[in-house]
């Protein structure tokens, strides 16, 4: 169990770091129309749902 504290478990993270770094400094490579943040869309909401929406068990509850 010392082995795997001492050793292998700060391999582990240490590779996780450099993984995580490769892949976050490989934006730079990307085109540039690829390196932006992907674009935000505003929902649009179409019908507010109404008493008349609810299934007929939903209507004698209330």
């Amino acid at each position: 169990m010392a082995i795997f504290r001492q050793y292998i478990a700060p391999l582990l993270a240490v590779l996780v770091f450099l993984f995580a770094l490769v892949a976050v400094s490989a934006r730079i490579f990307l085109p540039s129309d690829m390196a932006a943040p992907a674009p935000i869309e505003e929902v649009e909401v179409t019908s507010q749902p109404t008493t008349t929406d609810l299934p007929p068990a939903a209507h004698n509850a209330s």
